[in-house]
Formats: C-alpha cells, structure tokens, sequence
C-alpha cells in the first residue's frame, strides 16, 4: 500500500498543472454560456461586466485580507501606481464590453477564438515601442512576425469570410461588426499586458493588484453605463433570479478560482506553460455552443481558428527561446558575481545588460481579472 501511495503522489504532483490548466480554459468557456443566457433573460453587456468584476473584487479582497492577517496595509498604493492602475483597468473594462458586444453579434467559438490574438498583437506593439527587441537574422524572432501575421490574417478569416455552412440553420446577424469588437477586446488585451511592466516595477503584490483593477473596473463600468444606456437605474434590476448564477459563476470561477488557478500554475510551470493552453478554450466553447446553443458553424469560422491557434504557437516557439536565454543570462551574472567576490573577499554588484521582460510571472498572474 505504501509504494502505491507513493507512486499516486508524484502522478498527481506531475499533472496538476495540466489538470488546473485544463480547469480554467473550461471556466473561460463556461462563462461564455453563462453570458448567453444572461442575453436571453434581458440583462445588457455592460450590465455584466460590472457585476461580474465587482464580486470579483469582492472575492479577492476577502482572499486578500485572509491572508495577510486582515490587514490594508500591503494593498496601499501611491499616485503613479494609482495612475497606471487606473489605466490598466480602463483596458480590462473596455476590452470585456467589446468581448461581450462581439460574442453577441458574432459566435461564442469565433469570441474565444480571438482572444489568441493577444500575444500576437502585444509582440507588434512591444516591438514598436521598444520592449521587444527584433533580429532579422536571428530565426526566433523572425518566427514571431510571422506568428503575428498569421494570427491577424486568421482574425480576418474570421471576421470577413463566413463561407458555407458546416451544420445548423441559425442565421448570425452582424458578423463583421462582431469581429470587430472581438479584435478590439485583443487590443485592449495587449495594451494591458504592455502597462504590466510599469505596473509591476511601482506594485509588486499580485493579489492586492488584481483586486484593485477589478473594484477600479467595477467603478468605471458603472460610470460608462450612465452613458451607454438610457434607463441608468433599471438596468441594474435583475429580470429574472436565473440571472444572479450566471453572474456569480462570472465573478467568482471564472475570475476568482482562474485567478488562484493560473497564479499557481505560473509559479510551477511558468507563464509559457499557461499560454500553451490558451487555444483550448476555443475548442470546448465551440463544443459546447454547438451541442447547446445550437451555434451556425461556418468554414471560415473553423479555418480562421485554427489560423490563429497556428500562429499563436509560432509567436511562444519564438517567445521561448527567450525565455531561456534570460535564464542562462541570469546564471551567468550569478557566477560572474561570485567569481569576484571570492577574488576580491567583498561583495561587488553586478549589473545585467537584460531588458525589461514584457510578460514577467507576475503580469501574467493577472491575466484572469482581464478575461
């Protein structure tokens, strides 16, 4: 009984990740359902996202507190932090209303399907400005322009190309202006990644970060309402009581327990590790919209998500093998240095010539507050 125990346990310990992983792409797709069906008992986009990211916030403050001996202390912030914060949680608000208005108008699949646009659009951006460094000789980096490309020309294919139908008889109104908004959720996406880096040099606290973004999001939402719709105070009634469900699940699994889920896994695996299992998600959306929502699945649909999924795994080939020469960087700083401490008998500082990671494990612990 002993040996099998022992052999349960590093079974467990080696697909946990994997296990954890798979959990969230299919809360991500869940939620996905839950907002179709808060669609069909009247409640509005906006509506939804302020609810979902205030029980959210609500959920990660008590976590928050819990953990820290219910203390306010670590959650303090000062007026730059505050700034970007703001910033970054503007992107999350926006970019969920134009996630919610796509799914909408277009398909759950082809919704999930252009989130794989992020990491593509977040390389072009970095590159721009500089956070990305770019070598034309080298083959990584040419790899991921050319996964950026192809990402983009999926989301067209997408967007622009319907083709015939696989199956189904239901007619999908406002495709393009769908996937326009779902293209506009990934910029937002990006752009919230790119303000991780300065973010994440003024606040260090993961936890009490996610938890700041959702409540300043929260805030917002109901600011942007005012203007977006015209009866203020009646569109935060609930119509019906199946929709406080769908919007606690929205908050709590598909924020919260994603949260917790993808900060641990990042801490074992790394944040390559969570990305590869981004696509997933848009394959169990498109089971389950198929099998319950009855969703028209058309060929362009399919073949601009696999588009996609192709050039998202061309941009991390590439991103990886960064991700190792940092580390071979790292340890070899490390060595220089205690080569000169024990030649010189004092401690000697030594800086790195590495640039600032765009995507560092903590940025990318955040991730589920956005989605």
């Amino acid at each position: 009984m002993a040996e099998g125990g022992g052999g349960w346990r590093p079974w467990a310990e080696r697909y946990k990740p994997g296990v954890a992983m798979v959990l969230v792409q299919l809360f991500y797709s869940l939620v996905d359902m839950a907002l179709k069906t808060a669609y069909g008992l009247g409640m509005r986009p906006i509506d939804f996202v302020a609810y979902r990211q205030g029980i959210a916030a609500a959920a990660l403050f008590l976590g928050s507190l819990a953990t820290r001996g219910f203390t306010l202390r670590p959650m303090a912030v000062g007026y730059r932090a505050f700034a970007l914060l703001f910033v970054a949680s503007l992107a999350t608000a926006t970019g969920q209303y134009c996630y919610f208005m796509g799914l909408h108008m277009a398909s759950p699949s082809m919704a999930r399907a252009t989130t794989n646009l992020a990491p593509s659009i977040t390389f072009a951006m970095a590159a721009v400005i500089g956070l990305e460094k770019v070598d034309l000789r080298n083959s990584r980096s040419v790899a991921k322009i050319i996964g950026t490309v192809v990402c983009l020309a999926g989301a067209m294919i997408m967007a622009f190309i319907k083709g015939p139908k696989l199956f189904g008889a239901l007619i999908i109104d406002d495709w393009v202006t769908g996937g326009i908004y779902l293209m506009g959720n990934a910029l937002c996406f990006s752009i919230w990644y790119i303000l991780q880096v300065p973010i994440c040099k003024s606040y260090l606290d993961p936890l009490s970060l996610a938890t700041w973004m959702c409540f300043l999001a929260t805030l917002q939402c109901m600011v942007a309402a005012f203007f977006l719709e015209a009866n203020y105070m009646e569109i935060w009634k609930l119509a019906s009581i199946w929709e406080l469900p769908c919007i606690l699940y929205g908050g709590v699994f598909a924020s919260g327990a994603n949260f917790f889920m993808q900060s641990w896994c990042i801490s074992v695996k790394g944040p390559l590790y969570s990305a590869i299992f981004t696509p997933l998600s848009a394959v169990i959306t498109t089971i389950l919209s198929t099998l319950f929502l009855h969703e028209e699945l058309h060929i362009g649909s399919v073949l601009g998500a696999i588009t996609i999924i192709f050039g998202l795994y061309v941009v991390l080939w590439g991103k990886a093998d960064d991700a190792k020469s940092e580390r071979l960087a790292i340890r070899c700083t490390d060595s220089e240095s205690n080569v000169e401490q024990d030649s010189i008998g004092g401690k000697v500082e030594s800086g790195t010539n590495l640039s600032e990671p765009l995507l560092s494990e903590d940025a990318n612990t955040q991730t589920s507050a956005f989605q």
